[in-house]
């Protein structure tokens, strides 16, 4: 299973230049690890980030809040401008359980990606901040599998 999740909210530029989570952020994954905790099972052997502090700080929240032992790993490829074709790549040849901590537009392009194929490349899938969809391998394709959000 790969679990695709977008960041929760982070301050302003104009507040902090290195944009981490805001209040609000930090509520919304203590509510989306609620729903996690009650949902389905989800146990990512890691959880991926990209170097930004909003991306960081949502994986090591949801990985302490859902008393996880998954490490946090710093990952290449998944900042907002990267070209998601090619973690989408390195996700189909991984046979663990992967949670993805990215952002917007990155990851609604490599959300449909998986899902639809490279011919679709220019859709684009949406996500809520705090959002996490899992996928499941359906031969070369994913399959979406569920999506929680936070209240």
């Amino acid at each position: 299973m790969i679990y695709l999740i977008r960041h929760a909210d982070a301050v302003s530029d104009e507040v902090d230049p290195l944009r981490p989570l805001s209040a609000k952020g930090r509520d919304q994954v203590v509510g989306v690890c609620r729903i996690l905790q009650r949902g389905p099972d989800f146990k990512p052997a890691e959880f991926w980030h990209s170097p930004l502090a909003r991306s960081r700080e949502t994986a090591e929240l949801l990985a302490r809040g859902l008393r996880l032992s998954a490490p946090v790993v710093l990952t290449p490829g998944l900042e907002p401008e990267d070209d998601p074709a090619k973690i989408a790549a390195v996700l189909g040849s991984e046979a663990r359980d992967i949670a993805v901590v990215g952002h917007e537009p990155h990851l609604g392009i490599l959300a449909s990606l998986m899902v639809e194929g490279p011919g679709r490349a220019g859709i684009c899938i949406p996500f809520p901040k705090a959002g996490v969809l899992a996928l499941s391998r359906k031969g070369k394709r994913w399959q979406p599998e569920w999506l929680a959000r936070s209240p």
